[in-house]
């Protein structure tokens, strides 16, 4: 995988660069197979921006982003909003549980309201 580093107006520590990385590498191990991500910094005025974009070609681009004063912050921001994107592979079905034990029990659902 390739990460792609951009910073306009932003001048970036190798700290913080490292910090990006990692959370690219965690998030791609996640999505399964990537090709590429590119990381933008941008500083303007007051706030700061973090875009993280992660391309795979089972999937559809991910993008998220995250503002703050501080790019540290952004960064966590950015991270945190594309991991939520990422679809779970563990996710159980929609089958409610109360639904499991009627069927085991037998019963019917006004017998299991008495009870």
């Amino acid at each position: 995988m390739e990460i792609i580093f951009q910073a306009h107006h932003a001048t970036i520590s190798d700290r913080l660069r490292a910090r990006a990385e990692r959370a690219v590498a965690k998030a791609a191990r996640r999505l399964g197979r990537v090709v590429d991500a590119v990381v933008r910094f941008e500083g303007d005025g007051p706030t700061r921006r973090v875009e993280i974009v992660l391309r795979s070609p089972r999937n559809r681009s991910l993008v998220a982003e995250g503002r703050s004063r501080y790019y540290g912050p952004a960064l966590a921001a950015a991270v945190d909003r594309l991991i939520a994107q990422i679809p779970k592979k563990d996710a159980p079905r929609s089958r409610r549980p109360v639904t499991r034990a009627r069927a085991r029990l037998g019963a019917a659902p006004a017998d299991l309201a008495r009870a």
